[in-house]
This record gives C-alpha cells, sequence and structure tokens, in this order.
C-alpha cells in the first residue's frame, strides 16, 4: 500500500489537528501507533458502535453528546480517531489507517458480530472497509458517503506528483479501497444518508453505494435539504429517525 501511504496523499486528504480528549480510550496498533479513542458502554452487553468521522474533524467534535444521543438508542458507542489527530500518534497514512480498523475492532473487546460501523464522510472508507473484513457484523451506516476513493484522491493529487501512472494508482486503489466490491460482498444491514444538494461528496456516490450493497435489508435516504456538513443539523429529527429505526432493528 506504498502509493497509498504517500505524503502527499496524507498532506492533501487529512486535515489533522491537536485536540484535548478527556479520558481517551487508547487503542494500540500493530505498529505500536496509538490513537486516542473514545469509549462509552452503559449496556453491558449491547451493540458496539464504531463511528469514524470526516476528515476535517475529531472526536471532540461528537464527544460525550453524541454518544450518549446514540447510547439512549441502545448501543454502546466508540468514537474511532485518525492517526494524527487530537492525541493520536502516527501520520493519517490512508493504507495504515485501513489497517487501523482491524486493531479498533479488537481493542472494542466485543465479537465482531455485536459491532455496527458508521462512517461519516472520508470515513465511509474505513466503516465500508470494517463491513467487508468483519461480514457478520451487525449492521453498516454511511452519511455522506464515498462510493468511489480513486476519484477523491486524484481531486487532490495526480499520478505524476507520486511518481507513478495513472494505471498504478488505480490498480492500488483498485486493490484496497475497492467500494464496489467490498459493499458487494457484505450482506448484511445498510443504511445510506446523504442530501440531494450535497456540494463536496455528489449524491450519486450514494446511490451507487445503494445500488451496489450486497443484502436485501438496506435503505437509501436523500434529504432534500442541507448539505455536505450540515446534514444533521438540517435535518435532525428526521436524521435521528432513521439511525433510531435502523438501530432498534439491528442494534
Amino acid at each position: 500500500m506504498s502509493i497509498l501511504n504517500h505524503t502527499l496523499i496524507t498532506q492533501r486528504y487529512f486535515f489533522p489537528f491537536q485536540d484535548h480528549v478527556e479520558d481517551p480510550f487508547w487503542v494500540t496498533c500493530r505498529d505500536g501507533v496509538r490513537l486516542s479513542c473514545l469509549s462509552y458502554r452503559p449496556h453491558q452487553h449491547g451493540t458496539t458502535l464504531i463511528h469514524f468521522h470526516g476528515n476535517g474533524e475529531v472526536i471532540g467534535d461528537y464527544g460525550k453528546p453524541f454518544m450518549e444521543l446514540l447510547a439512549g438508542m441502545g448501543v454502546n458507542v466508540l468514537l474511532a480517531e485518525f492517526r494524527g489527530y487530537s492525541l493520536s500518534g502516527g501520520e493519517p497514512e490512508l493504507g495504515k489507517m485501513l489497517e487501523d480498523v482491524e486493531d479498533i475492532v479488537a481493542a472494542a473487546g466485543v465479537p465482531s458480530k455485536q459491532i455496527l460501523f458508521f462512517g461519516r464522510s472520508v470515513g465511509s472508507i474505513f466503516a465500508v472497509h470494517g463491513a467487508y473484513r468483519f461480514p457478520e457484523c451487525r449492521g453498516l451506516i454511511l452519511e455522506s458517503a464515498i462510493a468511489d476513493p480513486l476519484e477523491r484522491i486524484l481531486l487532490r493529487v495526480q499520478p505524476e506528483e507520486l511518481g507513478v501512472s495513472y494505471q498504478e494508482v488505480a490498480t492500488q486503489v483498485r486493490k484496497y479501497l475497492n467500494h464496489q466490491h467490498k459493499m458487494a460482498s457484505y450482506t448484511g444491514p445498510v443504511l445510506i444518508m446523504h442530501t440531494h444538494n450535497d456540494g463536496l461528496v455528489d449524491v450519486r456516490h450514494a446511490h451507487d453505494l445503494y445500488q451496489w450493497a450486497g443484502g436485501r435489508h438496506k435503505k437509501l435516504e436523500i434529504f432534500p435539504h442541507g448539505n455536505h456538513n450540515d446534514i444533521f443539523h438540517v435535518n435532525a429529527q428526521a436524521y435521528l429517525a432513521e439511525v433510531r429505526d435502523f438501530l432498534t432493528s439491528n442494534g
């Protein structure tokens, strides 16, 4: 995954910043890097929802209020932090971050069949990967998600800047970030939420992800109002109703 870990992808695709984390839940990755996550487990034997945020956010943007909100719907919550974000070590190298998903699941301390993945924006890359690597998981929620990672990478980095050809980049992305294959391989429940007017990740990404999802229990909710970064705030009541219904059925 050397191309995916290239410095230019790290610099142009991720926007890490330091942020204080009260009582972090530390996840130690296979290479020794520690991730400063947050965990809230009020339900002794409940499903654990693992949430991956966007590339311009940190877990502190969600924090205890968000965890309590989800916990009120019957699930435990683990807010996954990225390398280089908040108090986490390392740099946000895309290939290594994919590998971190398995370490985060292991740290959750519950069987993978009790895990539910939730990914927002860039975080969808890791949620989709989680459902692919752990197809027995309880469910997958995607918000403002990405169907075509290659398209997103090439918006900010050109192959010649990486010292490789377009075909080499495409091959690497197809090998590790093939969302069509990953979604088709996962046959569990899926909820996909997007806004019709998303100006950063076009709504066609949501339609593609929905079409590719391999299971029968899948739902696509396209909100008529809001944009990429205010989808929750503009549609809070309907958004929470969709999540609650999904967690009630699958949490």
